[in-house]
């Protein structure tokens, strides 16, 4: 069976940094485009960035600021987080190329 299991999320005040993870299985990761999405509250799901094997690409609304890699060894995809702000308060997703959804980790930034 396919998982996806994100975690690291929590409570960071305003210009912290997180680094989420999502832990796969199930499926050939190495081989697999990876994506991040975000959803917060009563607001549509938004794409942050995915990665493949030969790129990164990011939504406009992580440019600058998010950073996704991937340990091919350990099935892990990463999403680093800098200069975090209320507007990055959300559930972090990561989904497979079939568009899978496993369950996400909540990010809360406030002071």
């Amino acid at each position: 069976d396919v998982q996806l299991q994100a975690s690291g999320g929590g409570l960071v005040q305003p210009g912290g940094s997180l680094r989420l993870s999502c832990a796969a299985s199930g499926f050939a990761f190495s081989a697999a485009p990876m994506t991040w999405v975000r959803q917060a509250p009563k607001k549509e799901v938004e794409w942050v960035g995915t990665s493949d094997t030969k790129m990164t690409t990011y939504s406009p609304l992580a440019m600058g600021r998010f950073n996704i890699s991937r340990d091919n060894a350990r099935s892990t995809l990463y999403l680093e987080i800098t200069g975090l702000t209320p507007d990055d308060t959300a559930t972090y997703y990561c989904l497979n190329a079939d568009g899978y959804r496993g369950q996400g980790t909540q990010v809360t930034v406030s002071s």
